[in-house]
Order: structure tokens, then C-alpha cells, then sequence
């Protein structure tokens, strides 16, 4: 990609919660909403439930650590493949801390990711966690926010089958 090359991108919400009253008080209306895009499924969401929202919805916050977790396996496996480490599987289990502050606002203080990494039989696990520090570095997301991002990584390594 071109250095200074600009990417846009577009979404719709669509507020679902107007319950015959809109917003005429805190509790009066609900926060459901989707968020769509061209030629995308929506993504039905609401708030934390914390916030009134309903837990059975994706909400921001969570929404938040998924991007994170995502450009950061994207990266992880585009470097991974340039440097012919063969990767047979890849979870996350992350989490994301959000801190509510006095004056009603908050801020996320930290994510944590913690991918589960399986690497093929013979190939360098030393190699597998040096690139999870390259893409923490190059993710687009995680260089786009200011709460501190770690990587716990296990790096499990294939049993060569036998013949």
C-alpha cells in the first residue's frame, strides 16, 4: 500500500428503541439499533447492558475490543504467511476494561489480548511471538487508540504426525 494512501469507511445506524415517547425520559426509550453497511448484514446492537442496554446485542465496548483483536490476527497471519510460518490455528479470548468516570463519561484503560496461536510441527515459536509484536505495531486499530494494549500469546506447536 502507497504511504499516505487515505481509506474511507461508512456505516448506518438505525435507531430501533423509539418505544411511542423517543427520548422524553432516561428510562422511556430503549437503546437497540443496527448497524449496517453496503452489501453487509446488519449487526443488531445496544448499549452495555449496564447503560440499559440489552445483553443479547452487541454494544460498543465489545464491539471496541473486537476490532482490536481482529486487526491484530489480520496482521498477525499476513506477517505469519511472509515469513512462511505455517499457523494451523488461531483464537482470542480478549477483554477490554472500562472505566466510568465522575462526570458520567469513561474511557477504556486497557485490552488484553490473549490469542491461542497453533503453529505447524517444526516451525519457530521464538518467530511466532516476535511477530505478534510486529503486528501490535503495524494494527491499524490499536495505533488509532490511546488505552494500553497487551498481547498474552500461547503459541502451541502441531505434533508432527507419525508414519
Amino acid at each position: 500500500m502507497a504511504a499516505g494512501r487515505a481509506h474511507r469507511y461508512t456505516i448506518r445506524i438505525d435507531w430501533a428503541g423509539n418505544r411511542g415517547t423517543g427520548t422524553s425520559g432516561y428510562a422511556a426509550y430503549g437503546r437497540d439499533h443496527a448497524i449496517s453497511g453496503r452489501d453487509k448484514p446488519p449487526i443488531h446492537g445496544s448499549a452495555d447492558p449496564a447503560f440499559r442496554g440489552d445483553a443479547a446485542r452487541w454494544n460498543p465496548e465489545e464491539l471496541f475490543v473486537a476490532s482490536i483483536a481482529a486487526c491484530h490476527q489480520l496482521w498477525f497471519l499476513h506477517l505469519a504467511s511472509d515469513a512462511g510460518l505455517i499457523v494451523t490455528g488461531y483464537h482470542d479470548d480478549a477483554a477490554g476494561v472500562m472505566v466510568e468516570t465522575a462526570d458520567g463519561g469513561g474511557q477504556f484503560e486497557s485490552v488484553t489480548l490473549r490469542p491461542t496461536v497453533t503453529i505447524a510441527a517444526g516451525h519457530d515459536a521464538d518467530l511466532a511471538h516476535r511477530l505478534h509484536q510486529r503486528a501490535h505495531a503495524l494494527c491499524f486499530i490499536a495505533r488509532s487508540v490511546t488505552c494500553a494494549i497487551t498481547c498474552e500469546a500461547t503459541i502451541i506447536t502441531d505434533i508432527a504426525p507419525t508414519a
